[in-house]
């Protein structure tokens, strides 16, 4: 259960939130090793056409990269197929758009006390409300983790965008903290992370943000 509050848009007075159900589990198929990892948000947008904001939910987003085997069992990395479904139950909560494209991620865990990755997805629309924009966007997620002691940590993992449609681009960047607690069969991972946009291009990008949740990963 994670969140991501805009505090500011550029180009408008609004703020903007999204609250995301996300699962993630590595399953074994097609006689390999992959990650799956699946998202449902819950958007309250500005609204376009009516003014104000709405809420909703947006569209369901799910990606399935296969894990290749480096050699290195400190290094994962893997590449696979996306897709977004238009389950937006309001115009302002989501694109409209059937979307599909790539997922790759990369995490290293190499260097003691120190973890750092990334995530990096492209979708574009092929099908979908043909009065729609048309949706060519990526997205970077840098992961950078430093353990500080205690199950506390710090971390920076902002999403940088970038939409191929009309060259508007967010380049945020983050600094957090965060804890691990393990229980019983379930471990605990809550953070928070305040976020900053350093450039950006284009109306209705976060100027600063807040992104904050907590994971459970339950034991087999």
């Amino acid at each position: 259960m994670q969140n991501q509050y805009n505090g500011s848009l550029t180009g408008t007075d609004s703020t903007a939130n999204s609250f995301f159900l996300r699962g993630a589990l590595p399953v074994s198929a097609f006689g390999g090793d992959w990650l799956v990892r699946a998202t449902l948000p819950i958007n309250n947008f500005p609204d376009p056409v009516k003014g104000g904001k709405t809420t909703g939910l947006g569209d369901f987003n799910v990606f399935a990269a296969y894990l290749i085997d480096t050699g290195n069992p400190n290094l994962s990395f893997g590449i696979g197929p996306q897709i977004t479904a238009p389950t937006a139950t309001k115009d302002a909560t989501g694109s409209g758009k059937w979307s599909a494209g790539l997922a790759n991620v990369l995490f290293n865990t190499a260097t003691p006390g120190f973890q750092w990755g990334y995530l990096l997805t492209w979708q574009a629309s092929f099908a979908g409300e043909s009065d729609r924009a048309d949706v060519n966007s990526g997205a970077f997620q840098p992961l950078l983790i430093k353990q500080v002691g205690n199950g506390w940590y710090l971390r920076s993992t902002a999403i940088w965008t970038y939409d191929f449609e009309t060259d508007n681009y967010n380049i945020p960047i983050g600094f957090g903290a965060g804890r691990v607690v393990t229980k019983p069969n379930v471990t605990i991972n809550y953070f928070i992370e305040p976020q900053y946009s350093v450039a950006s291009d284009g109306d209705g990008q976060m100027e600063w943000g807040v992104f904050a949740g907590v994971n459970f990963q339950f034991a087999k």
